[in-house]
């Protein structure tokens, strides 16, 4: 359950005194996600996530993510609107954390989808992309190589057991992989997160994308590769051709990639599953079990690295 900072109706109340969104009727705990805090909040005037930002969440980003949603949302793209208060802001303060109130958006993701639904959530990151062009606010990937190496060094101090021979995994994967970002690719804003879990789904097509908490400016080919990282392999982490092919064949419905990018992608692949198995295996070896939140297993996207590097050799 991803609660990690309690919120009372009185204290929701409260802080949505500043809005104008009708009286508070229910604040219902969303268990799904692990990096924030999410209540369902069903008004007088309609249903909205309110979101308390956790940990890993620099609030000195949030104008980026709420304003890339904005942008978005603003110019037709499936994804919900941060909802500004009486003063125009979209961020306050509840219970000594930085909070939000955003749209709410119907639908649901899929565990299992079918090819079709592959490409259409493929084409929608395209959508994203081109969509994006012209928002001018910047902000470094907080998951880049430099964050690698931190994390990489704190996990040393608590890895033991199987925790260690994945970090020896990851050392050398690693050293491997050197400056994979320098290549001149074509870029701008990106998702950085584009998970089944963060895209909803109505009647076969993308109602909306959500969680842009991990956006940031960076080569379009890498958000591509972590999408396919996470919609393209299994649960143990084995590789379905079909998927990557429908997922792939999706973005390049609307947006075909260079052959410089094309090439780039096996090297992009790995990396995406590198960055994904360090913040993985640090909180596995990190845990704190009052939070409630279990940790995912990083043994899974190690494997995914083990596929993208076999189709960079091959």
């Amino acid at each position: 359950m991803a609660v990690f900072t309690p919120v009372s109706i009185d204290e929701a109340k409260g802080f949505l005194a500043g809005y104008d969104l009708g009286e508070v009727v229910e604040l219902t705990p969303i268990a799904e996600g692990v990096e924030n805090t999410n209540y369902r909040l069903e008004t007088a005037n309609g249903r909205f996530v309110l979101t308390l930002f956790e940990g890993r969440t620099d609030e000195a980003s949030l104008p980026f993510c709420l304003g890339l949603t904005a942008h978005l949302a603003a110019r037709g793209f499936p994804c919900p609107t941060p909802i500004e208060d009486r003063t125009g802001a979209w961020l306050g303060r509840l219970n000594g954390r930085a909070a939000a109130v955003i749209e709410w958006k119907t639908g649901a993701w899929l565990r299992h989808p079918s090819e079709a639904e592959q490409a259409a959530a493929g084409a929608v990151l395209a959508r994203l992309h081109q969509t994006a062009a012209g928002f001018e606010i910047q902000r470094e990937n907080p998951v880049g190589p430099a964050m690698w190496r931190r994390l990489a060094d704190r996990c040393a101090a608590g890895a033991s057991g199987e925790d260690r021979v994945l970090l020896d995994q990851v050392e050398a994967a690693l050293a491997r992989l050197g400056d994979v970002f320098g290549a001149d690719l074509p870029g701008g804003p990106i998702h950085a997160d584009y998970f089944p879990d963060n895209i909803l789904f109505e009647g076969g097509q993308v109602s909306a994308v959500i969680d842009f908490y991990f956006g940031c400016n960076g080569a379009f080919a890498y958000d591509l590769a972590i999408a396919l990282s996470a919609w393209g392999f299994d649960a143990e982490g084995r590789a379905m051709p079909g998927a990557i092919a429908a997922f792939q064949r999706g973005y390049e419905s609307v947006r075909p990639l260079s052959d410089a990018e094309r090439a780039a992608l096996p090297r992009l692949g790995e990396a995406a599953a590198l960055r994904f198995t360090l913040t993985r295996l640090h909180d596995r070896i990190f845990h704190d079990p009052s939070k409630l939140v279990t940790p995912k297993d990083p043994a899974v996207f190690l494997r995914r690295l083990e596929h993208w590097r076999a189709v960079e050799t091959a």
